[in-house]
């Protein structure tokens, strides 16, 4: 199994537990709606950065994927407000914090990547 693949099972996996979770909590509908719509549209960017038609796309469902962990933690966090922390939502905001440092050593690694070859080209 290839390591991209590995990465995108381990988002389903965090989407599916979220899921699962958020339905045992009471919190307000909208909250819910919010956190699962962020915590799976993590593992869809990243699905379709995969399937990219150029480096440009790529990197923009990349960038998206970094902004939807970064929202989805935020959504992680006012659950935690409004229904008490515990272990459950601190792996789930740790997970997410693992993602988005993923994303922008990806984004670092392809822009540096791209600035050596125009240097080196002109």
């Amino acid at each position: 199994m290839r390591k991209s693949d590995e990465i995108l099972e381990q988002m389903l996996d965090l989407s599916a537990q979220v899921i699962k979770y958020v339905e045992t909590k009471k919190v307000p509908r909208s909250v819910a709606d919010q956190l699962i719509r962020a915590i799976t549209s993590i593992g869809a960017n990243y699905a379709e950065a995969q399937n990219a038609s150029s480096k440009r796309d790529f990197l923009n469902k990349i960038y998206i994927a970094k902004k939807e962990s970064g929202e989805a933690k935020y959504w992680l966090k006012l659950v935690a407000l409004l229904s008490g922390k515990d272990d459950k939502l601190e792996e789930f905001t740790q997970t997410c914090q693992r993602f988005g440092m993923m994303f922008q050593k990806i984004i670092n690694t392809s822009t540096q990547k791209t600035d050596t070859r125009q240097k080196i080209t002109h």
